[in-house]
Protein backbone atom coordinates (compact mmCIF):
# COMPACT_ATOMS: atom_id res chain seq x y z
CA UNK A 1 0.00 0.00 0.00
CA UNK A 2 1.42 3.58 -0.70
CA UNK A 3 2.95 5.53 1.92
CA UNK A 4 1.12 8.83 0.80
CA UNK A 5 -2.15 7.00 1.92
CA UNK A 6 -3.63 8.02 5.31
CA UNK A 7 -2.37 6.04 8.36
CA UNK A 8 -4.94 5.66 10.98
CA UNK A 9 -4.55 4.20 14.81
CA UNK A 10 -8.03 2.55 15.86
CA UNK A 11 -8.64 2.25 19.57
CA UNK A 12 -10.94 0.08 21.10
CA UNK A 13 -10.93 -2.35 23.45
CA UNK A 14 -13.97 -4.91 21.36
CA UNK A 15 -11.73 -6.66 19.73
CA UNK A 16 -14.80 -7.32 16.98
CA UNK A 17 -15.46 -4.40 16.02
CA UNK A 18 -11.64 -3.27 16.64
CA UNK A 19 -11.01 -5.85 13.39
CA UNK A 20 -13.96 -5.11 11.92
CA UNK A 21 -13.37 -1.48 11.43
CA UNK A 22 -9.64 -2.21 10.80
CA UNK A 23 -10.69 -4.80 8.03
CA UNK A 24 -13.30 -2.07 6.46
CA UNK A 25 -10.77 0.96 6.22
CA UNK A 26 -8.17 -0.93 4.76
CA UNK A 27 -10.33 -2.11 2.08
CA UNK A 28 -11.12 1.77 1.28
CA UNK A 29 -7.87 2.28 0.94
CA UNK A 30 -6.46 3.47 4.45
CA UNK A 31 -3.30 2.35 6.00
CA UNK A 32 -4.46 0.92 10.01
CA UNK A 33 -2.87 0.44 12.75
CA UNK A 34 -4.93 -1.26 15.75
CA UNK A 35 -4.76 -0.70 19.65
CA UNK A 36 -6.41 -2.29 22.58
CA UNK A 37 -6.32 0.88 24.98
CA UNK A 38 -4.48 3.81 25.86
CA UNK A 39 -1.72 2.62 26.83
CA UNK A 40 -1.42 0.22 23.78
CA UNK A 41 -1.93 3.69 21.48
CA UNK A 42 0.60 5.68 23.51
CA UNK A 43 3.12 3.02 22.75
CA UNK A 44 2.41 2.85 18.77
CA UNK A 45 2.52 6.57 18.51
CA UNK A 46 5.63 7.16 20.10
CA UNK A 47 6.88 5.38 17.10
CA UNK A 48 4.19 6.10 14.27
CA UNK A 49 3.14 9.17 12.97
CA UNK A 50 -0.50 9.22 12.35
CA UNK A 51 -2.89 11.16 10.17
CA UNK A 52 -6.17 10.63 12.22
CA UNK A 53 -7.18 8.96 15.53
CA UNK A 54 -10.29 6.69 16.05
CA UNK A 55 -11.17 6.59 19.79
CA UNK A 56 -13.37 4.64 21.75
CA UNK A 57 -14.97 6.63 24.74
CA UNK A 58 -15.53 3.50 27.41
CA UNK A 59 -12.22 2.00 27.49
CA UNK A 60 -10.60 0.33 31.01
CA UNK A 61 -7.97 2.23 32.66
CA UNK A 62 -7.31 5.72 30.89
CA UNK A 63 -10.70 6.14 28.39
CA UNK A 64 -10.92 7.57 25.01
CA UNK A 65 -12.03 10.91 26.30
CA UNK A 66 -9.09 11.46 28.88
CA UNK A 67 -6.41 9.78 26.17
CA UNK A 68 -7.79 12.65 23.55
CA UNK A 69 -7.48 15.81 26.55
CA UNK A 70 -4.04 14.74 27.40
CA UNK A 71 -3.25 14.26 23.19
CA UNK A 72 -4.78 17.96 22.84
CA UNK A 73 -1.86 19.93 25.09
CA UNK A 74 0.84 18.67 22.88
CA UNK A 75 -0.48 17.35 19.55
CA UNK A 76 -2.71 18.90 16.46
CA UNK A 77 -3.41 15.06 15.23
CA UNK A 78 -7.73 14.82 14.41
CA UNK A 79 -9.57 12.50 15.90
CA UNK A 80 -12.63 10.65 16.06
CA UNK A 81 -14.30 9.61 19.13
CA UNK A 82 -16.75 6.32 19.08
CA UNK A 83 -19.05 5.49 21.74
CA UNK A 84 -22.05 3.57 23.02
CA UNK A 85 -23.15 6.50 24.48
CA UNK A 86 -25.34 9.22 22.63
CA UNK A 87 -26.40 11.32 25.00
CA UNK A 88 -26.32 15.14 24.54
CA UNK A 89 -24.32 15.45 27.21
CA UNK A 90 -21.77 12.53 26.31
CA UNK A 91 -21.26 14.38 23.09
CA UNK A 92 -20.23 17.99 24.56
CA UNK A 93 -17.76 16.12 27.14
CA UNK A 94 -16.16 14.44 23.92
CA UNK A 95 -16.39 17.80 21.13
CA UNK A 96 -14.97 19.77 24.29
CA UNK A 97 -12.01 18.00 24.66
CA UNK A 98 -11.33 19.33 21.14
CA UNK A 99 -11.95 16.50 19.25
CA UNK A 100 -12.74 16.60 15.39
CA UNK A 101 -15.99 14.77 15.39
CA UNK A 102 -18.08 12.16 17.33
CA UNK A 103 -19.88 9.07 16.52
CA UNK A 104 -22.31 6.92 18.30
CA UNK A 105 -21.87 2.89 18.02
CA UNK A 106 -24.69 0.99 16.49
CA UNK A 107 -26.30 4.44 14.79
CA UNK A 108 -23.84 4.68 11.92
CA UNK A 109 -23.15 2.72 8.57
CA UNK A 110 -19.72 2.02 8.49
CA UNK A 111 -19.59 3.88 4.84
CA UNK A 112 -20.84 7.13 7.14
CA UNK A 113 -17.65 6.66 9.10
CA UNK A 114 -15.52 6.52 5.97
CA UNK A 115 -16.99 10.14 4.80
CA UNK A 116 -16.43 11.49 7.94
CA UNK A 117 -13.06 10.56 8.31
CA UNK A 118 -12.34 11.72 4.56
CA UNK A 119 -14.00 15.45 5.73
CA UNK A 120 -11.85 15.53 8.83
CA UNK A 121 -8.80 14.94 6.62
CA UNK A 122 -9.37 17.11 4.05
CA UNK A 123 -10.27 19.87 6.73
CA UNK A 124 -6.58 18.90 8.57
CA UNK A 125 -5.14 19.27 4.99
CA UNK A 126 -6.68 22.83 4.22
CA UNK A 127 -5.65 23.76 8.04
CA UNK A 128 -2.26 22.80 7.09
CA UNK A 129 -2.05 24.67 3.99
CA UNK A 130 -3.86 28.28 5.50
CA UNK A 131 -0.88 27.62 8.26
CA UNK A 132 1.91 27.18 5.73
CA UNK A 133 0.80 30.00 3.39
CA UNK A 134 0.72 32.75 6.08
CA UNK A 135 3.90 32.92 8.26
CA UNK A 136 5.22 29.53 8.01
CA UNK A 137 7.86 27.48 6.13
CA UNK A 138 7.37 23.98 5.02
CA UNK A 139 10.19 21.79 4.50
CA UNK A 140 9.71 17.59 4.14
CA UNK A 141 6.91 17.30 6.93
CA UNK A 142 8.15 19.54 8.83
CA UNK A 143 6.28 23.50 9.63
CA UNK A 144 8.03 26.23 10.98
CA UNK A 145 5.61 29.03 12.11
CA UNK A 146 7.76 31.98 12.22
CA UNK A 147 6.10 34.48 14.06
CA UNK A 148 5.25 32.07 17.04
CA UNK A 149 8.72 30.27 16.97
CA UNK A 150 7.06 26.78 16.54
CA UNK A 151 8.15 23.44 14.64
CA UNK A 152 5.44 20.98 13.85
CA UNK A 153 6.06 17.63 12.12
CA UNK A 154 3.16 16.19 10.46
CA UNK A 155 1.09 17.96 13.14
CA UNK A 156 3.20 17.28 16.02
CA UNK A 157 4.84 19.55 18.08
CA UNK A 158 9.03 19.38 18.15
CA UNK A 159 10.41 20.70 20.50
CA UNK A 160 13.39 22.76 20.54
CA UNK A 161 16.01 25.08 22.95
CA UNK A 162 15.93 28.77 22.73
CA UNK A 163 18.99 28.88 20.85
CA UNK A 164 17.63 26.24 18.21
CA UNK A 165 14.07 27.77 17.79
CA UNK A 166 16.38 31.60 17.45
CA UNK A 167 18.44 30.02 14.90
CA UNK A 168 15.77 28.62 13.04
CA UNK A 169 13.62 31.56 13.55
CA UNK A 170 16.67 33.70 11.10
CA UNK A 171 16.63 31.16 8.59
CA UNK A 172 13.17 30.79 8.02
CA UNK A 173 12.40 34.61 7.77
CA UNK A 174 15.41 34.36 4.87
CA UNK A 175 14.29 30.75 3.63
CA UNK A 176 16.38 30.11 0.30
CA UNK A 177 18.72 32.88 0.92
CA UNK A 178 22.02 31.47 2.73
CA UNK A 179 22.93 33.39 5.98
CA UNK A 180 26.35 34.19 7.14
CA UNK A 181 27.17 32.79 10.68
CA UNK A 182 27.91 36.41 11.62
CA UNK A 183 24.24 37.20 11.24
CA UNK A 184 23.41 33.66 12.76
CA UNK A 185 24.57 34.53 16.06
CA UNK A 186 23.35 36.81 18.84
CA UNK A 187 26.00 39.11 18.80
CA UNK A 188 26.77 38.99 15.29
CA UNK A 189 30.53 38.40 16.13
CA UNK A 190 33.10 36.09 14.74
CA UNK A 191 34.65 34.24 16.64
CA UNK A 192 33.00 31.95 19.80
CA UNK A 193 29.92 32.99 18.70
CA UNK A 194 30.18 31.47 15.29
CA UNK A 195 31.55 28.34 16.33
CA UNK A 196 28.60 28.31 18.76
CA UNK A 197 26.09 28.53 15.85
CA UNK A 198 27.66 25.46 13.98
CA UNK A 199 27.28 23.16 17.53
CA UNK A 200 23.33 24.48 17.34
CA UNK A 201 23.39 23.53 14.02
CA UNK A 202 24.35 20.22 14.76
CA UNK A 203 21.75 19.73 17.56
CA UNK A 204 18.96 20.80 15.23
CA UNK A 205 20.16 18.90 12.27
CA UNK A 206 19.32 15.92 14.59
CA UNK A 207 15.89 16.50 15.23
CA UNK A 208 14.90 17.71 11.29
CA UNK A 209 17.34 15.63 9.01
CA UNK A 210 16.77 11.95 8.01
CA UNK A 211 20.77 11.95 7.78
CA UNK A 212 22.41 14.70 9.44
CA UNK A 213 25.17 13.94 7.60
CA UNK A 214 23.85 14.54 4.45
CA UNK A 215 21.61 17.26 4.79
CA UNK A 216 18.57 17.75 2.94
CA UNK A 217 16.84 21.31 4.24
CA UNK A 218 19.75 22.69 6.75
CA UNK A 219 22.63 22.90 4.65
CA UNK A 220 26.03 24.59 4.58
CA UNK A 221 27.00 26.89 1.78
CA UNK A 222 30.86 26.81 1.46
CA UNK A 223 32.42 30.26 2.22
CA UNK A 224 28.48 31.83 3.51
CA UNK A 225 27.39 30.31 6.23
CA UNK A 226 23.57 28.13 5.92
CA UNK A 227 20.77 28.11 4.36
CA UNK A 228 16.73 26.70 4.82
CA UNK A 229 15.80 24.83 1.90
CA UNK A 230 12.12 24.88 1.54
CA UNK A 231 9.69 23.26 -0.03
Amino acid sequence: MSEAQPHILVVDDDKRLRDLLGRYLTEQGYRVTTAVDAADARAKMAGITFDLLVLDVMMPGESGVDLARSLRESSLVPILLLTAMGEATDRIAGLETGVDDYLVKGSFEPRELVLRISAILKRAQARSERQTSVGAVKFGAFVFEIERRRLFKSGEPVHLTEAESELLFQLARRAGEPVSREDLSPQGEEGGESRQIDVQMTRLRRKVEDDPRFPRFLQTVRGRGYVLQPD
